[in-house]
């Protein structure tokens, strides 16, 4: 196993001409990007600009004022294009830093500043906090104060070191939910590959991508953003079609499959099966699968680990 690398303070200093694009996917949500949008507007230093990589055929409107210009980019597609949505808009970014946030994602007001400190050019990849919020809190008008009183950290997810940057050497903890990166560690990563369509898989793929180049991947202490709630299923049994797609992809260009806990979770729920070597959906997921994977109201989020206890016997859901 690699070591540990621990980087306590931001180095090098960050040239006062670094610019910073800020970087979202949206399709529908019309209300999380907008909050996504105040919070930058609410930055110690905003962004020099906001690129919406906009995943339906009309564009947004009635945004949010800003002090920064905000850019719209269609990128169309008949399942969700993430992984070409998201080479398009740092193709079409100006700024030497990349951060990229999802459109369910509210940042802390230094977001920004952090990165922008983090993303420089050799420390690749940077991993900011995420805190998770329940139903009704990222309502109009809400505070600061009013999301770090009620936000969460996920259970299963690694947890930011004490001080500044901590290297990440299992490429598959990379999950592209809140990440930045300097423009010239874009460059050498290859950016995402657009082989991969609808829903999972392009994170693993990437992360393994910047491990075979020699890109380095760090968690950050702060860079923070407050994950707005909405609702969802972990696993994402309502994804099945393009998980095993993807997984197969991923498998003939790394010799193995990825989303394993997902693949476990549908096996034992009698979704997925085997033919010979190859993963096939048996049934569709009816009303009490939903009921096991999806989240609930006071739910900050879903958890397929949760799941997976109790298809194993591990655990019993509250609600029986």
């Amino acid at each position: 196993m690699k070591p540990e690398i621990y980087m306590t303070s931001f180095t090098p200093s960050v040239p006062e001409t670094t610019t910073v694009s800020a970087l979202t996917l949206a399709r529908g949500r019309a209300a999380h990007l907008r909050n996504v949008i105040l919070g930058l507007t609410r930055q110690t230093r905003q962004p020099d600009e906001l690129v919406i990589g906009v995943m339906q055929d009309r564009l947004y409107d009635d945004l949010p004022q800003t002090d920064f210009p905000i850019r719209q980019v269609q990128v169309t597609g008949r399942e969700l294009p993430l992984s070409r949505a998201r080479n398009t808009v740092a193709a079409e970014a100006m700024g030497d830093c990349l951060v990229f946030l999802d459109v369910d994602c509210i940042p802390a007001p230094e977001l920004i500043a952090d990165y922008m400190g983090y993303a420089v050019p050799g420390n690749g990849l940077i991993m900011g906090e995420v805190n998770y919020l329940p139903a009704g809190t990222a309502t109009e008008g809400w505070s600061y104060d009013t999301l770090k009183a009620v936000a969460v950290r996920h259970s299963d997810r690694q947890g930011p070191p004490a001080e500044g940057l901590k290297r990440c050497n299992d490429y598959r903890c990379f999950w592209s939910l809140n990440f930045a990166i300097h423009r010239a560690d874009w460059d050498r990563s290859g950016g995402f590959d657009e082989r991969f369509t609808g829903y999972g898989g392009e994170d693993t793929d990437f992360g393994r991508e910047l491990d075979e180049r020699g890109v380095p991947i760090h968690w950050a202490k702060g860079a923070k953003v407050f994950h707005q709630h909405h609702p969802h299923c972990m696993p994402p049994i309502h994804h099945i079609p393009s998980i095993l797609r993807n997984t197969e992809i991923f498998a003939d260009k790394w010799g193995h499959r990825t989303m394993n806990h997902w693949l476990t979770a549908f096996r034992l729920m009698g979704l997925v099966g085997a033919d010979g070597d190859a993963l096939v959906q048996l049934r569709e997921p009816d009303a009490d699968d939903f009921a096991l994977c999806e989240q609930q109201s006071d739910q900050p989020y879903a958890n397929t680990a949760r799941v997976l206890r109790y298809l194993r016997g591990e655990e019993r859901i509250a609600a029986e």
